[in-house]
Formats: structure tokens, sequence, C-alpha cells
């Protein structure tokens, strides 16, 4: 019983995710101009594997600022970047959800 009920959960938070993508999808593609400056902002704890599975996933001409809690437990990672087309801005998204304990702002 409690597999079924994961899995059943499983499959909601997947169905949300991918309404979600969806709507933010929708949203972006409105932009008319592209390539767009887009601004990322995430936090995660203070981790520096962590924050470099973040960092791979921009370009080296990205700009990229960082700040720490007051408490040193969490990083702010901000990131301005040039991105082509939708699709790039969710694919970005999309990997750094990967990242353990991540949160998108």
């Amino acid at each position: 019983m409690n597999l079924l009920i994961t899995i059943a959960n499983f499959n909601y938070v997947i169905h949300m995710m991918n309404n979600r993508t969806d709507k933010f999808r929708k949203l972006i593609s409105e932009h008319k101009d592209w390539p767009m400056l887009y601004y990322y902002k995430f936090i995660i704890n203070n981790d520096p594997q962590k924050l470099e599975q973040l960092k791979v996933l921009f370009a080296d001409s990205s700009e990229i600022t960082y700040k720490t809690s007051k408490d040193l437990r969490y990083i702010s990672l901000s990131c301005k970047q040039y991105m082509p087309d939708p699709e790039s801005i969710i694919s970005v998204y999309e990997r750094a959800a990967l990242v353990e304990g991540l949160i998108a702002l």
C-alpha cells in the first residue's frame, strides 16, 4: 500500500512540475526579442560541491554573484546570462533541479 501511495505521489509531483514548466514556457515564449538577458537566482546549502554543480550550468561570459546568509549556512547564486531561446532557459532550471536541496527563485 505504501508503495502505491508513493508512486501516486511521485506521479502527481511530476504532473505538477510538467504543468508549471508548460506555463513558464508559454510565458517566456511571449517575449519576442531573442537572445534575451535572463536573471537566475538559486539558494543552496553553503557546500562547495553544490556550488560547483550550479556554476557549471552557466557560460564563462555570465555575470555571477554570490551572497552568504548571516549564519553562513546558505549561499545564493545570482546569474545574468544571455539566453538564445525559451528552451535554453528551461534547460538550466531542469539541470539545476538535480542539485540536492536547491531552491530556485
